[in-house]
């Protein structure tokens, strides 16, 4: 049971088979798969830091479960509001260093009902292309007029920026309207990190407003794990929104926005996704804020330097000269990573469509969870809906409860199945 089928019985449009059916307990750094019984190194969630398994975060939660129960059973507006709730809103703020804060439920609706809440028929976005599926369903649920400009190309987004303001020149009629720019801090679908200090430059020249989703950098960038704005030394207030996940590095549920007060207040009525859901459990909203706490803490402090030094270890591997046989988009210091076969050697193995591509990539998943013990995913995409899709890769995720030599077979290991799968197309 479990092996994919192969790329001559496999008909253009058929799912792979997968080799991991279910992990039958708790999500750790080597859950047990129902498919093989087997424990793997799991480099294929979210876990980047190890919460999961944070036996103080497990103890906030079963005590919390003890005092508030299971779930909230309404949404914030129709007494679905909890004191832990209010709590974490101001955890979110205090560590950012924004005015205010909310919480959603879902981390999925949180940005598409952000960008909703603000921009709306006649208004303005300007969009990164590689921003990720929620950002784009987002823009088409606000009715606003889109412009994309090329993945993290600051060049292209001040072309598109100074096309606007020509086409606003010329008709003088037109109203006013807002403007955003929105772009990930961390691109979910690339692992490559924006140039906010130079869209901070173009935000303020051409007057616009920054949305920016830290839902995959939250926690993990940044000396204290405060994202994109502590690596580049802009302040948290100068951004107008910024959006996260606590649902990634946090290890819980559902989303935030952060910013002005004005900002937040406007959502506890506009933002559909908060008005419109129950209220995260309260021992989620609990295990949330105990998690915020333990990053600015000594504790906090050496699981971020373990994860950085993980992520190096396995970028060092999978970046060498030897292979040949991947190409890497992720940035350095990024705990995801997207290995990808570069164009070259697609070409020279005779590999000429998406889906072959997407079979080899299936191939090596299967080949080093059976072979090496090591549990990683390709990413995967609604590509009939995705505006801008994103060549296959395999989506790795690092995490700081992993060994460093734990991580660096792992890569040798990926490694060599790249060089496999291709050598037997040859």
């Amino acid at each position: 049971m479990g092996m994919t089928l192969g790329l001559e019985s496999c008909p253009p449009t058929q799912e792979v088979n997968k080799v991991l059916s279910a992990v039958q307990d708790a999500q750790g750094p080597k859950p047990k798969v129902q498919s093989s019984g087997k424990n793997l190194l799991n480099l294929a969630s979210s876990n980047f830091l190890g919460y999961i398994t944070n036996e103080d975060i497990k103890a906030k939660a079963i005590e919390t479960l003890h005092n508030y129960g299971v779930g909230s059973c309404g949404p914030p507006g129709f007494y679905g509001t909890l004191d832990v709730h209010i709590n974490l809103e101001k955890d979110i703020a205090r560590f950012l260093g924004t005015e205010s804060a909310i919480i959603y439920a879902q981390g999925f609706s949180t940005v598409a009902s952000v960008i909703s809440a603000f921009s709306k028929r006649g208004d303005i976005i300007v969009a990164d292309e590689g921003c990720n599926f929620a950002i784009q369903k987002g823009t088409q649920i606000s009715r606003s007029v889109i412009r994309w400009y090329k993945h993290n190309d600051m060049a292209d987004l001040e072309r598109v920026l100074e096309s606007i303001n020509k086409e606003s020149r010329a008709n003088k009629k037109r109203p006013l309207t807002r403007r955003f720019i929105v772009t990930e801090a961390l691109f979910q679908n690339y692992g490559d990190i924006a140039p906010l200090d130079k869209i901070m430059e173009l935000k303020h020249k051409y007057k616009y407003r920054v949305i920016l989703d830290e839902s995959n950098s939250f926690g993990l960038l940044g000396k204290t794990g405060r994202g994109l704005t502590e690596v580049y030394n802009v302040s948290p207030r100068d951004v107008d929104m910024i959006i996260g996940s606590m649902a990634n590095t946090l290890s819980g549920a559902g989303g935030f926005c952060a910013g002005a007060k004005e900002v937040v207040e406007h959502q506890r009525l506009s933002g559909q996704a908060f008005v419109f859901s129950a209220s995260i459990p309260a021992m989620l909203a609990v295990c949330a804020s105990e998690a915020i706490n333990i990053l600015g803490t000594n504790q906090g402090e050496r699981l971020l330097k373990d994860l950085h030094e993980n992520s190096a270890a396995f970028r060092n591997v999978v970046v060498s000269p030897s292979a040949q046989s991947i190409e890497v988009s992720s940035d350095a210091g990024s705990p995801i990573l997207h290995l990808r076969f570069p164009a070259a050697s697609l070409a020279a193995a005779g590999v000429t469509t998406r889906d072959e591509e997407t079979f080899l990539l299936q191939e090596i998943v299967d080949e080093v969870a059976t072979k090496d013990g090591v549990m990683i995913t390709r990413a995967k995409y609604v590509e009939t809906q995705e505006m801008h899709l994103p060549r296959p890769s395999i989506r790795v995720s690092i995490s700081a409860s992993h060994g460093k030599k734990e991580v660096e077979k792992a890569a040798q290991a990926i490694k060599a199945a790249f060089a496999k799968v291709l050598s037997k197309r040859k």
